[in-house]
């Protein structure tokens, strides 16, 4: 347990901003062909699972589950060619999104307490690799749209996905953790 948990595992969300907690993890998909298209301050990536699990309840069992969890599931391409919005999130959406959520879900389904985005947006959000995130309601349709259209052209990429990777919150930046291979394509 840490700092804003309870014994269920439920974080109370600051009002002062997003919650990440020193020891969140997360599982990413890095896609280094975007990198130069994100404006929102961090690597191009589309998360997975966000919260994971503590980083202090990881241990060898679990990291073995994990490398067998992910070994049962494809490596695959994800293709980025048209952008969405969420409120105050310019991003791309990767397709198919089919392979990213049945990690998601086979996550969700052996670690119950690992709550897509802490239950904040219900269920969780559809994959996305957030491209902008800093404009607020008054100024985000004019700022994504100029950033669109600077973009756009640079479309479409493709990334060859052949791993997960864990990353964790130190309290100022995220960090690697472990990356968990996915079975060749057949």
């Amino acid at each position: 347990m840490y700092a804003d948990e309870d014994a269920a595992g439920r974080v109370e969300i600051p009002a002062s901003g997003w919650p990440d907690v020193p020891g969140d993890t997360a599982f990413t998909l890095k896609v280094p062909a975007a990198d130069a298209l994100v404006r929102a301050g961090f690597p191009a990536h589309v998360s997975v699972l966000y919260p994971f699990l503590h980083e202090s309840r990881i241990d060898v069992a679990t990291d073995r589950e994990l490398t067998g969890l992910f070994a049962g599931h494809e490596a695959f391409t994800l293709d980025f060619d048209t952008f969405g919005r969420f409120p105050g999130v310019l991003y791309l959406d990767p397709w198919p999104p089919g392979p990213v959520t049945a990690l998601t879900k086979d996550l969700t389904r052996r670690r119950p307490e690992a709550v897509p985005y802490r239950g904040v947006f219900g269920a969780g959000l559809a994959p996305h690799l957030t491209v902008a995130n800093n404009e607020g309601p008054a100024t985000q349709d004019a700022a994504y749209d100029a950033v669109q259209a600077e973009l756009t052209p640079q479309l479409p990429l493709s990334c060859h996905v052949r791993s997960v990777h864990l990353i964790t919150w130190d309290g100022t930046r995220w960090q690697d953790r472990a990356e968990y291979r996915l079975a060749p394509r057949r």
